[in-house]
């Protein structure tokens, strides 16, 4: 409180100073100098209390920049109440005001380039497979949501509190959603002073119940004056520029804290470019503050969704300057707003790092032909664009988004948080769906090069099951196009399934050994012969999964 009180008065001071005509009162006598002293101190104590005022509503940064509107209006005011010699002198300060307030009104027109170039994204062509081991961060938030609030009744004093915003994380190896309890409004938090806890929920089952996590705090989005997080963040770090909204991020013990990025403006007062982030702990308000490249471990999302989503609105737009976006859009390519925080969709590799992921289309209308996609590191802030295989043409997440929306139009059923996956070698949309009250009902994945090859089941692990079949039917894995290593094996069957799928036969079938096998006759037609008792040589791709796919079949006694 005591910075913003000191800004605010050197700040009323100045335009004091400005607008009062002091050369007026020295002509005219004492009379009129006490005038000029009672305008001073009307005019310094209207702009102390007016700019204190504006300064703690709105919790900006307190930089000297930021003073522009108040120059330029002390300028006006001060050039028109005086006369002579001060009147050119203050109107000069009114010329150079009006200059500052014209280069920062028009940053936006002429700093696209320097936009473009901070963002620094590295190019590649296609995203690595994914393990087909694991199973990815598919619960969708808006589900988790939903099975948090039926688990309310675990949080003392329930009427007090609401539930918070969430933020998945990784912690002690597992991916889960973290959501803070909230204060319900100001006389809540009034009388309850602090909030109990958070939740937490694995975000890769679906079947999984939210946990309530007892850890007290004081300092939180919705308390208020000096408890007030954000405002604590201003008040610790006057200056900074921060941009997103706090985020709660707990280390290894469950201990929670809350993140802000912060940064620097391209030029003028317009534009953001990340450079570190402010963690309170939110018990004592202690502030520290962390570069990037100085960020705790414990801490997946430093980079706030809201700053990559403008940087991805950068990359994607101001290739060729800020007219080009606007009118003939050469190179222009626009970023998807189908994310889950902020038109981005965090995501983690196998190494168990955090992505923000976003896909890019054409600014032409009816056009769902994806251009790319990008994945930012939300630990570092680096980012790579996949320019995907120049041979295909990729559906973009919308176009994804619509087969779902027919596939199910009967039932209202639709897609949320859909993510680019590369599954066996085929570059594919893995996407939750939800009836229309929210509830998670299945997985769909098809491929983005082929959206005919397309299948969803109750679970991601089926899906993706059902999925290598379709593949196994549509050609995509007997090319050898999954890293899965390929291996060879031989013995004699104990147990086959058949099951007839469209105008092929899948067959299922299990070795002596105890190892399982999956095979299309689209690929090998002689599968359908396939007996128990039958010796087997076959080629497989190694995917460690239980049920292995085959590239080749050879039955002995028919070979």
């Amino acid at each position: 409180m005591s910075s913003i009180l000191l800004f605010s008065a050197l700040s009323a001071l100045l335009a004091a100073v400005i607008i009062t005509p002091i050369t007026a009162g020295r002509r005219e006598g004492k009379g009129n100098t006490s005038a000029i002293f009672a305008m001073f101190a009307i005019v310094f104590v209207t702009a102390f209390f007016a700019i204190g005022i504006y300064y703690y509503i709105f919790n900006m940064d307190r930089n000297l920049t930021s003073l522009w509107p108040i120059a330029l209006a002390a300028t006006v005011l001060g050039t028109m109440f005086a006369q002579g010699t001060e009147q050119k002198a203050k109107a000069l300060l009114l010329v150079g005001a009006a200059g500052a307030a014209a280069y920062i009104l028009a940053a936006p027109l002429f700093n696209a380039t320097e936009k473009f170039e901070s963002v620094e994204m590295k190019e590649e062509v296609e995203l690595e497979a994914f393990d087909e081991t694991k199973t990815p961060a598919s619960v969708p938030p808006q589900f988790a949501r939903n099975k948090m609030k039926k688990a309310f009744g675990q949080v003392p004093d329930t009427s007090y509190y609401e539930l918070g915003n969430l933020q998945i994380q990784k912690v002690g190896g597992e991916y889960v959603y973290i959501a803070p309890v909230e204060f319900s409004g100001f006389f809540k938090w009034w009388n309850a002073d602090s909030t109990p806890g958070y939740f937490t929920m694995s975000a890769t089952d679906a079947a999984a119940n939210p946990k309530f996590i007892k850890e007290e705090m004081n300092y939180t989005p919705s308390s208020y004056f000096g408890k007030n997080i954000e405002r604590k963040m201003r008040s610790e770090n006057p200056r900074a520029v921060f941009y997103g909204e706090p985020q709660l991020e707990v280390d290894e013990e469950g201990k929670p804290f809350y993140i802000r990025s912060y940064g620097e403006f391209i030029s003028a007062r317009n534009g953001f470019d990340v450079k570190g982030i402010a963690v309170v702990d939110p018990v004592n308000g202690e502030n520290v503050n962390y570069a990037l490249e100085d960020v705790p471990g414990f801490i997946d999302g430093a980079v706030s969704p809201e700053s990559v989503s403008l940087e991805n609105s950068y990359y994607g737009n101001y290739a060729n300057g800020f007219w080009n976006s606007k009118f003939s859009k050469k190179d222009v390519k626009l970023p998807s707003d189908e994310g889950t925080e902020a038109n981005v969709s965090p995501i983690f590799d196998a190494d168990g790092e955090m992505y923000y992921f976003t896909d890019f289309t054409s600014p032409k209308e009816g056009v769902d032909s994806m251009l790319g996609y990008s994945l930012t590191n939300a630990h570092t802030g680096s980012s790579t664009f996949f320019t995907g295989s120049l041979e295909d043409s990729y559906m973009d997440s919308q176009g994804n988004l619509q087969i779902i929306e027919k596939q199910f139009i009967e039932k209202e059923w639709s897609g949320e948080m859909p993510v680019l996956y590369n599954f066996y070698g085929e570059a594919s949309w893995l996407t939750p769906v939800l009836d229309s009250n929210g509830f998670l009902q299945n997985y769909f994945i098809v491929s983005a090069a082929n959206p005919e090859i397309s299948v969803f089941a109750e679970t991601p692990n089926e899906a993706l099951r059902l999925y290598q079949t379709a593949l196994q039917r549509g050609g995509s894995i007997v090319d050898g196009a999954s890293e899965a290593p390929e291996a060879e094996a031989a013995g004699t069957v104990e147990r086959v399934f058949k099951e007839k799928t469209g105008d092929f036969t899948i067959v299922s079938f299990l070795l002596e050994d105890g190892t399982n096998y999956i095979v299309s006759s689209e690929s090998n037609p002689l599968a359908i012969y396939l007996e128990a008792g039958d010796a087997v040589n076959i080629t497989y791709a190694d995917t460690g999964e239980l049920f292995l796919p085959v590239k080749v079949l050879q039955i002995q006694a028919i070979e």
